[in-house]
């Protein structure tokens, strides 16, 4: 153990305090509220009961149908979501850089717009010929253009910084207003901003992609997509994630700032996929994260709380797990890792480690030969309990299965926790049979 808390903790260190990664992690929670709204609309016009669907999509207003108003809402998110990632992370990386995180926010954004290729490809009606129409393309806009989105807004952002650092900035006298000297001061950073992306979109137009964000979605992105899109990758990120939890890191928010963006896109091609009513593409997305690799959080510990609930007998146990038994429902963990504890007991840390990766395995075999349907790219909040979540993801099937792991989980766990029950009666025998005297009186004291 010690061996292994040696060689993890730098790197776990590193990680949870890098301000790439942690820019990352909080721009992306800029658009969760607006995913999750957006998946609401989704999945109420999509609720898996056909005459619902068929009503919706039948009944037209003003000559549109109720399903196209339901999916304005989602194209107004889930299409557009690289905006608010990228907004997000320029304003956290200039955060972190200690600059004027409004500006970070606005060049981010300026300089991945710069980049951007403004054309989409049409086909007019009755037309056998495609024609290039001025436009902002969609597909750019939404998980297509995550990856370049990132490294737009830190590049722009270190740019910006890097000339601020310099005093190339215009200083207004004391007196003005102090929104407008940050405005006059941000002129020459922003205007080094906009030179150094120009040059960059021109030598791109040189070369066979013709622009960046061709170039970084086909050796970039589209790579780091099909190493996300395997079990292989789910099970070892998680397998880190649960090792650095057992010395008490937070695993899971350092693995999803490297990971989720690569989640995010697999989720929103489901989504259009979905949309456009063709088979759902990935099984590795965030609702498979989010929803059958774990229950109750982190090692899947509603199983656990269960197991404590009806099977252990000491008093510390029982107690614990009635205080913990609501929270785990809604992924709260918090009290099960730090109370029982989880963290450094070698006891528990073996199913902690080990029921995950079961449930990540079992739900992908069972999506994989179509057992179950894959997850529908709807996102949901994380603290949405079990069963309902399965449901709305992959209908009665997925429920099911969820229900069939939690119970699994249970079986794993009690011969671990029920190890710790029975040392846990002996010490509270122990105590009744040998009590100490611990009052502290201030009486007892002698100066």
């Amino acid at each position: 153990m010690d061996k292994l808390e040696s060689r993890l903790m730098p790197i776990a260190e590193y990680v949870s305090k890098n301000k790439y990664l942690i820019s990352i992690r909080d721009g992306f929670l800029i658009s969760m509220p607006l995913l999750v709204v957006g998946s609401i609309f989704m999945l109420i016009s999509n609720f898996p009961v056909q005459p619902w669907i068929d009503l919706l999509k039948n009944t037209t207003l003003a000559g549109t149908s109720i399903a196209s108003y339901f999916s304005n809402v989602t194209n107004a998110t889930f299409s557009i979501m690289a905006i608010f990632v990228v907004i997000g992370i320029g304003y956290n990386y200039a955060k972190q850089e200690n600059t004027n995180m409004i500006f970070g926010a606005a060049i981010a954004v300026l300089s991945w717009f710069m980049l951007m290729p403004f054309t989409t490809m049409y086909t007019p009606e009755g037309a056998s010929k495609a024609v290039q129409v001025t436009s902002i393309p969609l597909d750019w806009v939404g998980s297509k253009g995550i990856f370049i989105g990132i490294l737009c807004a830190f590049l722009s952002v270190k740019i910006y910084k890097w000339v601020e650092d310099k005093g190339w900035t215009i200083k207004m006298p004391n007196g003005v207003p102090p929104t407008v000297g940050q405005s006059f001061a941000a002129l020459f950073p922003i205007g080094a901003v906009v030179v150094v992306f120009f040059f960059i979109r021109v030598l791109f137009t040189l070369t066979p992609w013709g622009n960046a964000f061709d170039f970084i979605y086909k050796i970039l992105q589209m790579p780091l997509q099909k190493v996300g899109d395997s079990l292989g990758a789910m099970m070892g990120i998680y397998l880190f994630a649960h090792i650095l939890w057992f010395f008490g890191i937070h695993g899971t928010n350092i693995t999803d700032s490297v990971f989720r963006p690569i989640l995010y896109a697999l989720s929103a091609e489901n989504l259009a996929a979905l949309q456009a009513g063709k088979p759902l593409p990935h099984i590795i997305n965030t609702q498979f994260q989010d929803l059958f690799a774990t229950y109750g959080g982190a090692g899947s510990t509603l199983s656990l709380l269960i197991a404590m609930f009806f099977f252990c007998r000491s008093k510390r146990i029982k107690e614990l797990g009635r205080i913990a038994i609501i929270p785990g429902i809604f992924g709260i963990n918090e009290p099960i890792i730090f109370g029982l504890p989880i963290v450094l007991n070698p006891t528990i840390a073996i199913p902690f480690i080990i029921v995950p990766m079961i449930n990540i395995l079992v739900s992908y075999i069972t999506m994989a030969i179509g057992m179950v349907p894959v997850c529908n790219g709807v996102i949901m909040p994380w603290t949405t309990p079990p069963i309902i979540s399965g449901f709305l993801s992959s209908g009665w099937q997925g429920a099911l299965l969820q229900v069939f792991l939690i119970a699994l989980g249970v079986v794993i766990y009690y011969p671990f926790i029920k190890t710790i029950d029975k040392q846990y009666i002996r010490d509270e025998a122990e105590v009744e049979n040998n009590p100490k005297d611990d009052d502290i009186s201030l009486d007892d004291l002698t100066f």
